[in-house]
């Protein structure tokens, strides 16, 4: 009991002290700080966040959460097309730069990459508080992409009817998305077990195997 203590205090201080080298962003080469977008302003924050991410997972850190935009600003129950365009052309470049930079540098095919999003926005406008150009959180027919390490590439699956409501063709719920991730980290869903929380993939989930490569 004492030693594991001890080698979890040892992990924590080298994470620590790993991490100024690991975010020294100005060692990266001008073209690759460009690819990323951190010459511009419009995708700077963004561009740090991906570079960010693309160095940590070099270092070996195996999990990687980034959210490239601030909290909120996809929230548009107004003014969508405005926001939205805004936050489109801060994030496009970044991602486009890490898909890129994982490729050339032989990390694309051990690294996946999940690009999503909790729920999307309804197909007709809201109204609510006398709105006209906004749209409310809609989690019935939504689209993500993954990339890497056993996905194919260049794949659809799935589509939304004709008015962009539901899913269909087939739809699925998000721990049939948890599956397929787990699968692909090489993880059996139904025996991974988190103490206190039970996981609905063992009732529900399966991996979309239409995507495996």
């Amino acid at each position: 009991m004492l030693k594991a203590r001890l080698d979890a205090y040892e992990l924590a201080f080298r994470m620590q002290t790993s991490v100024p080298e690991a975010l020294k962003l100005p060692a990266e080469t001008e073209e690759t700080r460009r690819l990323y977008g951190l010459d511009r302003p419009a995708t700077k924050m963004a561009g740090e966040r991906m570079l960010t991410a693309r160095r940590l997972v070099e270092r070996g850190v195996r999990f990687v959460q980034v959210y490239p935009s601030t909290y909120g600003n996809w929230d548009s129950h107004r003014n969508l097309r405005a926001l939205h365009s805004k936050e489109c052309e801060a994030v496009d470049k970044p991602v486009a730069g890490l898909l890129k930079d994982l490729k050339r540098r032989g990390l694309f095919d051990d690294v996946v990459v999940v690009f999503c999003t909790e729920f999307g926005r309804t197909p007709g406008l809201e109204q609510r508080g006398g709105g006209r150009d906004g749209r409310d959180h809609h989690p019935h027919g939504f689209t993500i992409w993954l990339a890497g390490a056993g996905v194919k590439g260049g794949h659809v699956h799935g589509a939304t009817d004709e008015l962009g409501f539901h899913a269909v063709d087939p739809g699925h719920y998000v721990t049939d998305l948890h599956a397929t991730v787990l699968d692909l980290l090489g993880l059996d869903f139904r025996r991974l077990e988190v103490p206190g929380r039970k996981r609905l993939v063992i009732d529900f989930g399966e991996p979309i195997r239409d995507v495996f490569a």
